[in-house]
């Protein structure tokens, strides 16, 4: 999936949003000239009208997206990237919000990289409490896995394709209202701290130094990525250092609570 079918997808959510608001606005409509004949009643359907009408809008303005990236691509000669996800230094993400929601990695010409969404355990594995997501490549390949657990504290433990445990992201109630975010090695040695902006998106991984190895910001899109991505807000996540893969791993678990959890 390149970044123009994320942006036709996005959009088709938006029409069938559109479409779904209007079903009660008809039920409405039929049931009054069938039984009542008011026209207070017809005031009703006004809120799902509204409603659909905003989605049509967010479907055009997507489709317009989608058809602009896709002109660019070809006036650019685009050129596919075989890369690892591990390999980039950059990834911009999307968020796909449908039934089954998915966390979208792009390279910067636009190819796909992998995506996080929800892992269906199979066999009595089903019926553990906790919630596990899997990253994949572009060819649905699971190449590491996150198991949530806790509410309170809540621990997501990050896994290699083979299910080792590598480490986890570790959330707990710090002060009012406040909570402290850490990563931790497989020992339950901490490596690192999650800091970021109440205000907004940017949230650093701190390690020794005070230096962050692992950044996530909204805003900060070069505008020569902006051919393929209209939306200058699209969140990058940008790997700073030398970290291995298994040390990129465990360090993107924080993104399980960033956007499965807390939005």
């Amino acid at each position: 999936m390149k970044i123009n079918e994320y942006y036709n997808d996005s959009a088709n959510i938006s029409l069938n949003g559109s479409i779904a608001a209007l079903v009660p606005a008809v039920i409405i409509v039929f049931g009054n000239l069938s039984l009542y004949k008011s026209h207070e009643i017809m005031l009703l359907t006004i809120p799902f009208l509204t409603y659909s009408f905003i989605c049509f809008q967010f479907y055009l303005f997507r489709m317009k997206q989608s058809i602009l990236i896709t002109r660019n691509m070809v006036h650019a000669r685009h050129n596919s990237v075989n890369a690892s996800l591990f390999a980039a230094q950059h990834l911009l993400v999307c968020y796909l919000n449908t039934h089954s929601p998915s966390l979208l990695f792009y390279f910067t010409n636009g190819d796909l990289a992998g995506r996080i969404k929800r892992y269906r355990r199979k066999g009595l594995s089903r019926l553990r409490p906790s919630k596990m997501y899997a990253l994949y490549t572009p060819q649905d390949e699971a190449i590491g896995f996150f198991e949530v657990k806790g509410k309170s504290l809540i621990k997501i433990g990050a896994f290699d394709q083979e299910k080792r445990y590598l480490g986890c992201f570790e959330k707990k109630k710090h002060k009012w209202r406040k909570n402290q975010k850490l990563l931790l090695d497989a020992t339950g040695k901490s490596i690192g701290a999650v800091e970021g902006s109440s205000v907004f998106m940017d949230e650093k991984l701190i390690q020794s130094g005070n230096q962050p190895v692992l950044r996530l910001r909204r805003g900060w899109m070069p505008v020569e990525w902006s051919v393929y991505f209209p939306e200058a807000n699209t969140p990058v996540l940008s790997f700073s250092g030398t970290l291995s893969d298994r040390e990129k791993l465990v360090r993107m678990s924080f993104l399980i609570n960033e956007y499965f959890i807390e939005r």
